[in-house]
């Protein structure tokens, strides 16, 4: 809702709204160049009876739109597809500048640090009393790790992307520097030259995305983003505990905080990524790992000019310079880029001992390879201890700090890729192996029995596989994966591979088979005291999942022999919760609910058993899959479940939404660590006091909500046709988004379904129905049984009860984003009318229902009336998205009614991109 200005106040979000006039302008100016004035202004006619159709929910405007959508021809309809994805895009950049602009001037204006900042979470430890040791505890032990996943839903082609980066630069540096009007009309042009490029630039691919794209997209946020940011990130931290703590001055901090990876090693469902495409991410990785140490090892010696006829150097320094190959009369008394040019000659020759072609700048003379990057670290800790030691601690502040972190930090590996497979898989293929050593009929035994047969082959030292025998090609695929990661282990050290994820484990005997694997390869060494190379971690998924995952863990716990396994992985466990899986099982509510539980419980049987707990937390992009803003979901975790150890699955097109600019990247970052900081070391939002009333309020509101839930999804005849008809499912799955198929088979049943395209084709829709459906009915429920109280007791949760208040917070986003009237549109798309006025009928019900509710525990009067900043930029998009879903919906009903023309199916999977876009978390 606008508001007034009071007088004298500035508004700013002017800049803003300037930004968007201007690419929007650009942009017109481009349609009308290249497509004519009636394509503008058929374009403009559609814009504003689609506004008109939004603000009013007008009867005419809606027979206006349908008349001007149905009289396109093929060609109209793709120019206007395209013209409305890209002002859709064009004004996300201009968001994104925006949050950066605002930023910084809030630093500027020397305003306190805001909440999800490093410098926030430092001043809090530091005003509640938390001592030194404790952080520095903290640091000593902790994890913090998000992890890029290739879910299908990023479907941005790479060469959009670049684009989009060139328009975000220019923007900001209209808005950072004070340009001559002739750098201001350069600059303009250099917009239009690039919005021009945009629109003659395909949209969509040609063919469905594969393993190898997946690898490349992935490392595209590591050249624009990670491998700059993170260093920086350190480095204020460290200056930050210094200042705060007394930490001694430029101190690194252990490597604590990494960025993780499952491309390339995601083989749960996805045929395509084999023992090949996991040596293939490895060595793209490592290529690009090598590159950016090359080229900094570069600019850095073109910058350590130092002489030391003006200045000391320490006897380490004086060696190392002395063993470069460097033997320049005139760089005689550089040492610093002497041992530079040395350091440099190293890492080429790593480079090539890796297989790598060193094209530029070429090393002055031979030099022995790295063995590992603790090598090369130990190399540039000699430049700094001596520039430091002879008054130059400045220059070892810059490009060489950064430089000793991203070596630390990335290595020569780059990012931990995690293998995760289906524990079905690993079943069938032990099953084998155990049928061809003529040992037992593997399927036919109790889950007992396996176990103890299991157990008696891992104390064993000989092998199970044999050279002489034939396998199935599943068992040799599998076990080639495994081999192909003890070898990168061996090549690029082991934190390369380090974890092995057992999707769908059900019992004790899917981690021990994945053990027995790992000791056919040589990654677990057996006997009585058995040592494994990579941490196992088990993955619970669907609600039943969860319930059973503490009883798991307990009686794994009590086998001796994997408790001491465990203590060679330090006496540490990771688990880990899918949020996706559980979400479409039993809905929003339920799901959000059973992992709390499961949290609370995990954490007491750790502790009883002395193991430490490091959580992974398999959330989606949107709040259907656990998304949310990440710094209000790490506070909302139940006591004990953040001990400074913590992963988070980041997926499908957010990655590109939280990483693409590099100064958001930097924001989206840090708030991971500062919620993780917050969580472990202060004790707020839990609601102690009053904690066992509101868990049993919330296990009464959970048990409501997923009988309304399991009602509609899998209890009413015939919803499976309405969702196939009333979403772009079956449209979606022919996108060329992903490597992974959208099913776990043929069938088309629900269950079948993968969670992110049936949250994605929700969002398409406007409906949006994984993120809130059933919480009307179950506060309906828990009202009429406790009345008035219980009212007060759920608007004290939601005050009080951070996970509680973070579940609303997120369910009031995911309203915000869904449109009824827009969605009733695609419920036309059922021909079957008593079908479509059932199922929607009751979902615009408890839609409205579920409105009423939320705003009666919040105390809120509209929605997203806490969150400005997404209220003004949902208003901004709506001109643009509005448009596209109109334009959805009818080439759908043209493409079902069998129109064969191809633009029609071209210009549906157009819009399938736009609405993505524009809302930037669809699945």
């Amino acid at each position: 809702m606008n508001t007034p200005l009071a007088e004298g106040a500035v508004d700013k979000d002017l800049p803003l709204r300037e930004d968007i006039r201007l690419l929007g302008r650009i942009l017109g100016d481009t349609l009308r160049a290249q497509e004519g004035e009636a394509a503008f202004e058929l374009i403009e006619s559609i814009r504003k009876t689609a506004i008109r159709f939004r603000r009013e929910d007008d009867p005419e405007a809606r027979r206006d739109l349908e008349a001007i959508l149905n009289g396109l021809s093929h060609r109209e309809t793709i120019v206007v597809v395209r013209a409305f994805g890209f002002f859709s895009q064009l004004a996300n950049i201009a968001e994104d500048q925006h949050h950066n602009r605002r930023r910084r001037a809030h630093a500027m204006a020397g305003s306190p640090h805001q909440d999800g900042s490093v410098a926030r979470a430092v001043e809090r430890l530091k005003e509640a009393g938390v001592p030194a040791e404790r952080v520095t505890a903290f640091f000593e032990r902790a994890l913090v790790a998000p992890v890029l996943t290739a879910h299908p839903t990023e479907v941005q082609r790479q060469s959009i992307l670049n684009r989009q980066l060139d328009i975000a630069r220019l923007l900001a540096e209209r808005s950072r520097e004070a340009l001559t009007p002739e750098e201001l009309a350069e600059n303009e042009e250099a917009l239009r030259r690039a919005v021009l490029t945009l629109w003659q630039t395909r949209l969509l691919r040609l063919t469905r995305l594969n393993v190898e794209d997946e690898i490349e997209n992935s490392l595209a946020y590591y050249r624009h983003t990670f491998l700059e940011q993170v260093p920086r990130l350190y480095a204020e931290l460290e200056d930050l505990l210094s200042q705060h703590y007394g930490r001694e001055e430029d101190a690194p901090l252990p490597p604590f905080f990494r960025i993780g990876s499952w491309i390339g090693g995601d083989r749960d469902g996805n045929p395509f990524v084999t023992a090949r495409m996991l040596e293939h991410a490895l060595r793209s990785q490592n290529a690009l790992a090598m590159d950016f140490l090359l080229g900094e090892t570069h600019r850095l010696g073109a910058e350590l000019s130092m002489s030391t006829r003006l200045t000391g150097a320490t006897p380490e320094l004086e060696r190392l310079a002395e063993a470069s190959p460097d033997r320049a009369v005139g760089r005689s008394d550089e040492l610093y880029r002497r041992a530079l040019i040395g350091i440099y000659a190293r890492l080429a020759a790593t480079a090539k001992a890796f297989g790598h072609v060193v094209l530029e700048r070429h090393p002055v003379g031979d030099a022995p390879p790295y063995n590992s990057a603790n090598e090369l670290v130990a190399d540039l800790d000699v430049l700094d201890e001596s520039l430091r030691r002879n008054g130059s601690r400045l220059i070892a502040r810059g490009r060489l700090r950064r430089l000793r972190c991203a070596a630390r930090v990335f290595g020569f590996h780059l990012a931990p890729v995690d293998l995760r497979q289906h524990s079905g898989m690993h079943q069938q293929v032990v099953a084998e192996l155990f049928e061809r050593a003529g040992t037992a009929d593997y399927l036919a035994l109790s889950e007992t029995q396996r176990r103890a047969l299991l157990l008696a082959e891992l104390a064993s030292p000989r092998p199970l596989t044999s050279p002489f025998l034939d396998y199935s090609e599943t068992t040799r695929e599998e076990l080639a994966v495994l081999r192909t990661a003890a070898e990168i282990r061996r090549r690029f050290g082991p934190d390369a591979v380090p974890t092995y994820i057992v999707s769908k484990t059900d019992d004790v005997s899917d981690l021990l088979e994945v053990a027995l694997l790992l000791k056919e390869v040589g990654l677990l060494a057996p006997g009585p005291a058995p040592r494994s190379e990579m941490n196992l971690v088990p993955l619970f998924e669907t609600i039943a999942d969860l319930r059973r995952c503490p009883s798991i863990m307990e009686t794994l716990f009590s086998l001796p022999w994997y408790r001491a396994l465990l203590v060679s992985r330090g006496e540490v466990q990771e688990v880990m919760l899918g949020y996706s899986d559980s979400n479409k099982d039993g809905g929003f509510l339920t799901s959000n609910w059973e992992l709390y539980k499961a949290q609370v419980a995990l954490v007491e049987v750790f502790r009883r058993h002395g193991v430490a707990l490091r959580l992974f937390h398999g959330r989606g992009g949107t709040v259907g899959r656990g998304g949310g803003p990440s710094y209000q979901a790490i506070k909302a975790q139940p006591p004990g479940a953040v001990t400074g150890q913590i992963r988070i699955t980041e997926q499908g097109e957010v990655i590109g939404s939280k990483y693409s600019d590099p100064h958001i990247g930097r924001r989206n970052l840090e708030t991971l660590i500062a919620a993780t900081l917050e969580a472990t070391l202060l004790a707020d939002g839990h609601a102690t006091d009053r904690a066992p009333e509101y868990h049993e309020a919330m296990e009464e509101i959970s048990e409501a909500a997923y009988r309304a839930y399991r009602s509609l999804v899998y209890e009413t005849p015939g919803f499976e046709e309405f969702f196939r008809a009333a979403t772009p499912i079956r449209e979606l799955s022919e996108l060329n988004i992903g490597s992974r198929p959208a099913s776990r088979s043929r069938s088309d049943r629900i269950e079948d379904l993968r969670a992110i395209p049936w949250v994605f084709s929700w969002s398409l829709a406007r409906m949006l129905l994984p993120g809130w459906y059933g919480f009307g009915s179950a506060v309906e429920a828990y009202l009429a049984r406790h009345g008035e109280p219980g009212l007060e007791r759920l608007q004290a949760m939601y005050r009080e009860w951070a996970f509680f208040s973070t579940l609303l917070s997120n369910m009031d986003q995911v309203l915000a984003k869904s449109d009824m009237a827009i969605a009733s549109r695609y419920a036309g798309l059922v021909q079957d009318a008593k079908l479509r006025e059932h199922v929607f009928g009751r979902i615009r019900s408890e839609w409205q229902k579920t409105l009423s509710y939320l705003f009666a525990v919040t105390g809120h009067r509209e929605l997203l009336e806490d969150n400005p900043a997404l209220a003004r930029s949902l208003r901004n998009r709506a001109p643009y998205i509005d448009p596209l879903n109109h334009l959805q919906v009818e080439l759908l009903r043209r493409h079902r009614a069998g129109d064969a023309d191809p633009t029609v199916k071209r210009a549906i999977h157009i819009t399938i991109n736009g609405v993505a876009s524009a809302l930037r978390n669809s699945g």
